[in-house]
């Protein structure tokens, strides 16, 4: 019995460079601590590594034709070992069984064959059903991503809203804030006019403050002048009182009239003239004289009571 055969390891291509090569890629930012000649070297090196892995995958499927005809060669040399074996042990046993011995030997190399298929199939079912369940988990992965990413669609779409709405609430407070400081510039404005007006009143005020005090002195001063105006009348019209009384006490009897006048300035600039004039002689039980006229004290104090009113 001959040794079971065996497949030769599959030659493999030269092998790409994928994701987990430890070399930097070009366009990603480097380390801080890595200078700019340690950055070109390892761009050189990784043009180089692509330029390499481009120019043998030109030859993958003809590596990949050569190792199957290798394969076939290899086995087709083992079964031909095989034969050769069983037509020598044949020959030394002897000539009759040369037949038997090369199809029992051919027969043997085929139940190898069928025996290592099946071990491969088994290898190969058990490979399937590792493949299916990691697909169903794949599967169920694939599920909840797909519902991980539906509910981030949800809450993308939610955030959208909120955001649309929160922008049409600042561009509502935009507006507000636009219009109240429409307001504020127009209240300035009117405040600004009002301290003007104000500021105008006020020098106004005393404007007609100090006009009024100088009226009032003006007419004080009037009123002053006119009071000694009339106090020297009264003094006046005193002596002619008494010059009167003198002139009627000399001349009783006499029956001639006589008339005595006082002559003056009034309030408010006419002639006050006060005159007693006796066209008659005295009445009986009287001394001799009529009732004077009011004196002009009095006058004044009716004039002045009255403009002082």
């Amino acid at each position: 019995m001959s040794s079971p055969l065996s497949l030769p390891p599959p030659l493999s291509p030269t092998p790409a460079i994928t994701s987990s090569t430890s070399l930097p890629i070009p366009g990603t930012p480097a380390s801080t601590s890595t200078s700019g000649s340690s950055t070109l070297w390892q761009d050189q090196i990784l043009e180089r590594l692509r330029a390499r892995n481009v120019r043998d995958c030109a030859y993958a499927g003809i590596i990949d034709q050569y190792r199957q005809l290798a394969v076939q060669a290899r086995v087709l040399r083992e079964r031909n070992q095989t034969l050769l074996r069983a037509m020598n042990t044949a020959r030394a046993s002897g000539s009759a069984g040369d037949e038997n011995a090369v199809r029992t030997a051919l027969i043997t190399s085929l139940e190898e064959q069928i025996s290592r298929m099946r071990d491969e199939t088994l290898d190969l079912h058990k490979k399937q059903s590792q493949h299916a369940q990691r697909l169903l988990e794949m599967s169920d992965t694939q599920r909840q991503a797909e519902d991980s990413a539906r509910l981030t669609q949800e809450e993308l779409r939610r955030v959208r809203d909120e955001l649309s709405c929160a922008q049409r609430e600042l561009e509502a407070s935009r507006l507000t804030i636009r219009e109240k400081d429409r307001f504020i510039q127009e209240l300035s404005d009117d405040n600004n006019a009002l301290s003007l007006e104000l500021t105008q009143t006020a020098a106004r005020n005393d404007s007609l403050k100090k006009d009024n005090a100088s009226l009032l002195q003006r007419w004080l001063d009037t009123k002053n002048e006119e009071v000694s105006r009339m106090n020297e009348a009264n003094g006046f019209w005193e002596e002619m009182q008494s010059a009167r009384v003198r002139v009627g006490t000399a001349g009783v009897g006499v029956g001639s009239p006589y008339t005595a006048s006082v002559s003056g300035t009034g309030t408010n600039g006419e002639g006050l003239q006060l005159a007693a004039e006796t066209s008659e002689p005295p009445a009986e039980g009287s001394s001799g004289f009529r009732r004077p006229p009011p004196s002009p004290g009095q006058t004044r104090k009716s004039v002045t009571g009255k403009e002082n009113g």
